[in-house]
């Protein structure tokens, strides 16, 4: 296993690499290149120059988060093969710098939704919480202006500038298509980019819905256990994979996170994982917290050995960190607490290898 932290570049980030490279056991980071518009290749010389960059920090550049997929693709349209080939190009663009893992997502329109960016906990810092009713009063656009205010000048992915004027278009076209066919159109692009993804030695490593039920008439189809199986039987191939991420699983109190791990762990599915907990306020209203197991619903202890005891050797991150000691930061991507919970989630991964070596 490695422990990373994801990273954006171009000064759009408050945390430096050197500040990474001195948390301990962190080996590398999940980059992205932000300046690229969706559907076009990620060049070569950019993504060299960026490698180098990492790597003068003395870390890794193992990891992609994420290239975003055309919405064409997403849709069906006919124009989603000369988009598909962008994104087979940039594959084999990643390849060359060694990159091993990519982490994307097939969520329509919308990447992820919070109804706040700084939410006060009880203990006087600040994270990110959901509330479904407030949420849902919004239009897309509403949304998008809440977080641009509230992100501190920083980029949030999936909330591009770029992408809002036709958000409502796009909605309007989800609304007329089955989700039978969204599966369809999954499955075209994964048929269409899983060879070269062997090809080139990526792995593809979908990130779930964010948060996993329905919300504006869009489909939402990486959400459990019986939809991630549907999932992983469009293509069985293990390049087709899971960056699986407790935060977005585990705001759907019916999903066994520990379960879930041991089940597709075990069989070799999971390339990535994003590691997070989180407190239910009711069935779809949470707050993001602290890693620690008590301070939220999730139980950290069960979910790291769920990893540990299937042999998991790919890579994780603590996913989205609190504001705490005054930090002012990109929502959910301060240094400081998610240093704490990488060392946390560190802690136990190695009290777990040395009960091994005892028994």
């Amino acid at each position: 296993m490695k422990m990373i932290l994801r990273w954006f570049p171009y000064g759009d980030d408050s945390v430096t690499l050197e500040q990474i490279k001195q948390t301990p056991g962190v080996s590398g980071v999940a980059t992205c290149l932000p300046k690229i518009p969706v559907g076009e290749v990620w060049p070569l010389d950019v993504l060299e120059e960026l490698k180098k960059e990492i790597n003068e920090a003395r870390l890794e550049m193992e990891v992609i988060e994420s290239v975003n997929i055309h919405e064409d693709i997403k849709k069906g349209l006919p124009s989603r093969d000369n988009y598909i080939n962008n994104y087979i190009k940039t594959i084999e663009n990643l390849s060359k710098v060694g990159v091993k893992i990519l982490c994307y997502n097939f969520m329509p329109v919308i990447d992820w939704a919070r109804s706040e960016l700084a939410h006060k906990l009880e203990d006087g810092s600040y994270a990110m919480a959901y509330r479904h009713d407030e949420v849902v009063k919004m239009n897309p656009s509403i949304m998008a202006d809440v977080m641009a205010q509230k992100s501190r000048g920083y980029s949030l992915p999936g909330w591009e500038p770029e992408r809002l004027e036709q958000m409502a278009a796009d909605i309007e076209f989800y609304n007329n298509i089955t989700t039978e066919e969204y599966w369809e159109n999954m499955k075209y692009f994964l048929d269409a980019v899983i060879p070269y993804a062997e090809k080139h030695d990526i792995q593809m490593a979908i990130h779930p819905d964010d948060p996993p039920w329905p919300l504006y008439g869009l489909p939402k189809v990486i959400t459990n256990a019986e939809n991630i199986r549907k999932f992983l039987s469009l293509n069985s191939s293990k390049y087709n994979g899971l960056t699986l991420c407790t935060g977005s699983l585990g705001s759907n109190i019916n999903n066994d996170m520990a379960e879930i791990i041991r089940e597709f762990s075990g069989e070799g599915r999971v390339h990535f994982a994003h590691i997070r907990n989180l407190k239910h306020l009711s069935e779809k209203d949470f707050d993001e917290s602290a890693h620690l197991s008590q301070c939220g619903d999730l139980d950290m202890f069960e979910i790291v050995k769920a990893f540990n005891d299937t042999d998991f050797d790919g890579y994780i991150r603590p996913d989205h960190g609190r504001m705490i000691w005054g930090e002012k930061a990109r929502p959910g991507y301060g240094l400081y607490d998610r240093a704490i919970g990488a060392n946390y989630i560190l802690g136990l991964w190695e009290a777990l290898e040395k009960m091994k070596k005892m028994k």
